[in-house]
């Protein structure tokens, strides 16, 4: 795909205001429809009676649609352009989002599961079109700062998709837990796990009909069609994207990133539930509440304050030490919580589940200072580097379920977090030396 450097004058052009306000409400839907796992993977969990491993399935077969489709989902946007190629994006999503009727009323795990990668499959073609648009829409100096913009809308919609999840399909259940099915007969259980399953309907109906009212406005509202052209790299004796390490250690980054960004937004639900806190299934929302808090400061301090690289460093540091909060934290003290929020009415939970919340603000810098850091240079193999990159996506794949395995075989959730220290301390490798690299030597 010819995601290369974009043809100034024509940018210079035109209005970013219109193609940024549709960007932005695409940015919405991704969070929307990536941050819902958050509360899906506790509620499967039981309507399917599955264990930790197991339902961190859920994350598996929606991110590995990246890995898997990202290449082709690259040729049809080659053959489409970007306005039709988001159509099309859209489009599968509406087949995803359809997919969960079967499975709800069925109860299906595997049906679950095949929805969700067709999900993950819409949303391949949408990341890699939006991402490089939102670079190349205007000057490239403020590029840091609208990616930044729709890293707070996009997880603005993680704040408000478990409320909505909650609201919709878990009101009125006052024993919604495995204990509570488990004392049922076989015939009373299959009954209310039925009647569990079916409320996932009508919630996505309403998404497929949203995603078909966005289809229009793409296709009918004037987004331009961005021109790439191919340039010459800096560095014209390499022949191979390989030969690049910043963009091959930028892309093992994001896989680390993505994959703890997964376990800190979808597996705190399920923390929060082996603990008995009673609002497990909103718990999401705190995490994307401190991510949009880390994306504030990074549109108000980068430049201004602060380089991208020191933003990295720090993000990679701050992870680090809320990992240990996690698990080394008081899984009974709501202390911190109250020093945090408890003037606000917002309800408690213990230390522990407070620091993989933070775990959001600590590394919300990571993707819009790795894409910049990494992609530096690259020239005429700016595609195949930004490829790369979509791939390491595949993180939020595989990484939460080697979560669910420490989890399930340990017994004991919390210590899944040690997961994201080596994550972290990659990404501080990689903020210190792996993107100045430029050769392996």
């Amino acid at each position: 795909m010819n995601m290369t450097v974009a043809s100034e004058a024509q940018v210079s052009r035109r209005s970013s205001v219109l193609p940024m306000t549709i960007i932005g409400i695409l940015f919405f839907i991704f969070g929307f429809v990536t941050w819902l796992n958050g509360s899906l993977i506790p509620f499967l969990k039981v309507i399917c009676e599955l264990n930790e491993f197991q339902a961190l399935f859920v994350t598996f077969a929606f991110y590995i649609a990246y890995t898997v489709m990202a290449l082709p989902m690259s040729s049809i946007l080659r053959r489409t352009g970007y306005r039709n190629g988001m159509a099309i994006g859209l489009a599968i999503m509406v087949v995803g989002s359809l997919a969960f009727i079967p499975a709800a009323y069925s109860a299906n795990f595997l049906l679950f599961l095949g929805a969700l990668f067709i999900l993950g499959t819409g949303l391949t073609i949408l990341q890699t079109a939006s991402n490089p648009y939102v670079v190349h829409i205007g000057p490239k100096e403020s590029a840091a700062m609208r990616i930044s913009i729709m890293g707070i809308i996009n997880k603005l919609a993680g704040v408000v998709v478990p409320l909505l999840f909650t609201a919709l399909v878990l009101s009125g259940l006052e024993n919604f837990d495995e204990a509570h099915l488990s004392a049922l007969s076989e015939a009373e259980r299959t009954v209310q796990i039925t009647e569990l399953s079916s409320r996932l309907v009508m919630p996505y109906i309403y998404m497929a009909v949203a995603l078909l009212a966005l289809i229009a406005l793409v296709k009918f509202s004037g987004l331009p069609e961005i021109e790439f052209e191919e340039t010459e790299s800096a560095e014209g004796e390499k022949g191979s994207i390989t030969q690049f390490p910043q963009v091959i250690l930028g892309a093992i980054a994001l896989f680390a990133y993505v994959g703890i960004e997964v376990i800190a937004g979808d597996t705190i639900g399920l923390y929060g539930q082996s603990l008995g806190v009673a609002n497990f299934a909103s718990l999401t929302s705190y995490t994307m509440v401190f991510m949009v808090i880390g994306y504030a400061i990074g549109v108000l301090c980068i430049p201004r304050f602060i380089s991208q690289e020191k933003a990295l460093l720090a993000s990679a540091i701050a992870g680090g030490l809320c990992v240990l909060g996690a698990v080394f934290g008081s899984t009974e003290s709501t202390a911190l919580a109250s020093a945090l929020w408890g003037w606000m009415g917002v309800p408690l939970v213990p230390n522990s589940v407070v620091f993989v919340a933070m775990m959001g603000m600590a590394h919300a810098l990571v993707w819009p200072a790795v894409w910049p850091l990494a992609l530096d240079g690259l020239g005429k193999f700016t595609a195949q580097g930004s490829a790369l990159l979509i791939m390491g996506i595949s993180g939020g794949a595989i990484l939460p379920l080697l979560f669910g395995k420490v989890a399930h075989f340990s017994g004991d959730t919390q210590l899944g977090y040690w997961v994201g220290l080596p994550c972290y301390l990659f990404i501080l490798f990689y903020a210190v030396k792996g993107h100045k690299m430029r050769s392996w030597n």
